[in-house]
């Protein structure tokens, strides 16, 4: 049912994951923005990896979703403004924050959307992955003339890889896929390492700093070994980013590593929602000036029916994948 018939009729379709690794899509009710709120038509919604471990079914997870949850990375068009709301117009294409946007229409608060501008028509815009990466470019003080290891070349490892080169930095990139090696190459790293022997890397690194390690070390991965690894390739008086998802388990630190180089240790995550929307602010202003080029990182499309193809494909990244949006 294509958007127009859904609201001459009154309804919407949404994503419901009613299982370990089983989705339906619903026919539902048009929501009604509230005080403050507007409706949103969405276009699309990046698939993030961190539903990776909702869609898998731990015992903690409670099934059936909400409709459309999960889907944070939203774009789309203001379709329905509830009262108050002065900041946007009924046409404004717009990124959200919103959370029920695996789903062709969600509301969202007046304060969780970003105006997006007209040279983006057409284009996808998963705003919050964009935000984040522009948060945690800010939080790691890149400046020209540094040396920055970046640990994991996925979406994120290739955005950051692309705003330190624009700053000046020379970068290292480090991943397990060849195919991610060459992506951080077209995004302008100077050397790529594959990341498989431990000792290896950290003496190939040390080689090409001159013994002094990274300046700045980007951690992307969310895992365990490569976070140990991080540690190793950052400088005395650097400073080790962590942007990976670390939410499957405790972690180890080399607190004697830490301590005796005295590196300064970023968990770079926000939870503010008015630090996110700043961030998707920057990421508009920094494709405008050339310094981010995220469309060439959007690999995969699916339609919303196909969500659990999208989430399989985010979950085991065959060559050629950076990631999957989900366009309605």
């Amino acid at each position: 049912m294509d958007s127009l018939n859904m609201i001459e009729t009154g309804t919407m379709q949404a994503a419901v994951v009613t299982g370990p690794g089983t989705v339906e899509i619903q026919t539902l009710p048009l929501p009604r923005p509230g005080p403050g709120q507007v409706r949103l038509r969405l276009e699309g919604c990046g698939v993030c990896a961190s539903n990776l471990t909702p869609w898998a079914g731990p015992e903690w997870m409670q099934f059936p979703t909400e409709p459309g949850g999960l889907g944070h990375e939203g774009w789309g068009i203001v379709e329905a403004i509830g009262p108050g709301v002065a900041k946007v117009n009924e046409g404004d294409r717009v990124a959200s924050l919103s959370y029920h946007s695996y789903a062709t229409h969600d509301l969202a608060e007046e304060d969780q959307l970003v105006l997006l501008p007209p040279e983006f028509a057409d284009r996808p815009f998963p705003g919050e992955p964009l935000g984040c990466a522009m948060n945690i470019f800010r939080r790691s003080e890149i400046r020209a003339g540094q040396t920055v290891a970046i640990v994991g070349i996925g979406f994120l490892g290739a955005l950051l890889t692309q705003l330190a080169t624009a700053a000046g930095a020379r970068v290292i990139a480090l991943s397990r896929r060849e195919w991610a090696l060459e992506i951080a190459r077209q995004m302008g790293a100077a050397q790529r390492i594959p990341m498989d022997d431990h000792w290896q890397i950290i003496e190939m690194v040390k080689e090409l700093t001159g013994g002094t390690f990274c300046d700045r070390v980007i951690e992307c991965t969310g895992k365990q070994w490569p976070l140990d690894l991080s540690a190793e390739l950052t400088a005395e008086g650097g400073r080790l980013i962590i942007a990976g998802y670390h939410q499957d388990g405790p972690r180890q630190v080399n607190m004697q590593l830490w301590n005796w180089r005295g590196i300064d240790v970023i968990n770079a995550h926000e939870r503010r929602p008015e630090v996110y929307l700043e961030g998707v602010k920057a990421a508009v202003e920094a494709i405008n000036e050339g310094r981010l080029r995220p469309w060439p990182l959007l690999t995969h499309s699916f339609g919303l029916e196909q969500l659990d193809h999208a989430l399989d494909m985010t979950r085991d990244r065959p060559d050629g994948f950076m990631k999957a949006v989900v366009l309605y």
